[in-house]
């Protein structure tokens, strides 16, 4: 029975038995009556209070969610049911301390997970991507889920999550760039508070992979482009000790030439060694902001002497308000250098060099906003076929004129490399009797963009 019915019941019994004490003549008719009025009028009181009570103390338990971090207030509302809402004020206050204590692990684990120095990425139960730290927004950015699309990590993520254990795999990844990965799949069971049934873990392994090819190329490299510079001295050696001992003219001559090879050498490690460290950073991209005008002004000047040599002119055009680009100094230092001093030494005496700063407007670069830098000679030129090979290392178009004019066959393999870096663009043009037109493209800095789309 409801509670108005069961109060009305309990009230009617005396009003009842009244009723029937005045029917008999055992009490007066008005007394009898009124004791009835009062004892209905009493029941309907207390039936109001009590249901008001009630739902005071219903609101009450409805505020207190899990999440709340206020406790929630009953007891100075209710008249009839003091004790139950006191008890009720309490059981709020221990789960408003509960939530509280949840919210703090939840931020915990949130704070942990972002300042983790591998990229971390939460996965839910339909592979969907929950969360990811900074490490990872900054080493794949919008690519993220072109690299959990990697067979290999899909792999290790489905055998994971049916398996509920650990997974690994070693996987190569080609964007944003070439990189050797290895991830660890952890399964989360029970699933982490949003709903995070795997973790996965990506572990940079291209500088340790870098490495071990470098040790390898190195030493076939070095091998093979020392072996003639160094026949050549040990056999001048031998003809000083010998035949020459007592002849100064050919001394002086062949002194010469041993001095020309130790040169050749010594510019050979010093590329080599360059190529070495360009390559074990190639994977971080630089982030400081570059004056990329200024930069190509102190280049150029400093060729001023090797132009005039060779009675070369050089145009400069540098175009204004060019967008802001993000960059390694030095490493940009090296890239026009060498494209410089491959035009000095591969043009014809007399001809022009030019070089040229512009935005990438042209559609051979992407739609990305940018800037090229073009160094152009009016040499010989280069055949079509050798095109597409010029950056590997130690390709030489013509061996015999590159070892000359002083080239080790490395010049634009650091050139390509640095580019990489950069997350830029490198395209090499020639024409046989025309001469060779190199451009390089950059894209603008993330600042500089976000600065314009704002504008």
């Amino acid at each position: 029975m409801r509670l108005p019915a069961i109060a009305f019941c309990l009230a009617g019994i005396p009003s009842l038995m009244l009723a029937v004490l005045a029917m008999v003549g055992r009490a007066d008719v008005w007394p009898a009556l009124l004791g009835t009025v009062l004892g209905l009028t009493a029941a309907a009181v207390f039936v109001l209070l009590w249901r008001q009570d009630l739902d005071r103390l219903a609101e009450a338990i409805r505020r207190m969610a899990p999440d709340s971090a206020a406790p929630v207030r009953a007891a100075d509302s209710v008249i009839l049911m003091d004790a139950l809402a006191l008890e009720i004020e309490r059981l709020s206050r221990r789960l408003a301390a509960f939530a509280a204590m949840l919210e703090q692990y939840r931020r915990t684990d949130s704070l942990i997970l972002e300042r983790l120095p591998d990229p971390v990425i939460v996965l839910a139960a339909d592979r969907s991507v929950r969360r990811a730290n900074a490490a990872a927004r900054v080493a794949f950015g919008e690519d993220l889920a072109a690299v959990l699309r990697h067979p290999g990590l899909r792999g290790a993520i489905e055998r994971s999550l049916s398996s509920k254990a650990t997974e690994a795999a070693e996987i190569g990844l080609r964007v944003p760039m070439p990189r050797d990965v290895y991830a660890r799949v952890v399964s989360m069971d029970p699933p982490l508070a949003d709903g995070g049934q795997a973790l996965v873990v990506l572990s940079d392994r291209t500088r340790e992979r870098a490495i071990e090819r470098m040790r390898a190329d190195f030493v076939a490299n070095v091998s093979h482009e020392l072996r003639t510079p160094l026949a050549s001295l040990i056999g001048f050696v031998e003809t000083l000790r010998g035949p020459a001992a007592e002849d100064p003219p050919a001394q002086q001559r062949f002194l010469a030439i041993m001095a020309e090879q130790g040169a050749r050498m010594n510019r050979l490690i010093d590329d080599l060694l360059s190529l070495s460290r360009i390559e074990l950073s190639e994977h971080q991209t630089p982030a400081e902001p570059l004056d990329l005008t200024a930069l190509v002004s102190r280049i150029v000047a400093s060729f001023e002497p090797r132009l005039a040599e060779r009675s070369v002119q050089l145009a400069l055009h540098i175009e204004p308000d060019l967008p802001s680009v993000a960059g390694d100094a030095d490493q940009m230092a090296q890239v026009l250098e060498n494209l410089l001093d491959n035009a000095v030494k591969y043009g014809r005496d007399g001809g022009v060099v030019s070089v040229s700063v512009n935005t990438s407007q042209s559609d051979r670069w992407p739609a990305r906003r940018g800037l090229v830098i073009t160094v152009t000679d009016q040499g010989s030129g280069i055949p079509r076929e050798h095109i597409p090979r010029l950056t590997e290392r130690f390709y030489r178009v013509d061996r015999g004129r590159s070892r000359a004019v002083g080239g080790t066959g490395l010049g634009l393999a650091i050139v390509k490399h640095i580019i990489n870096r950069h997350r830029g663009q490198l395209i090499i043009e020639s024409e046989v009797g025309q001469g060779t037109s190199v451009s390089v493209g950059l894209p603008a800095s993330q600042i500089s963009s976000r600065l314009a789309n704002a504008v």
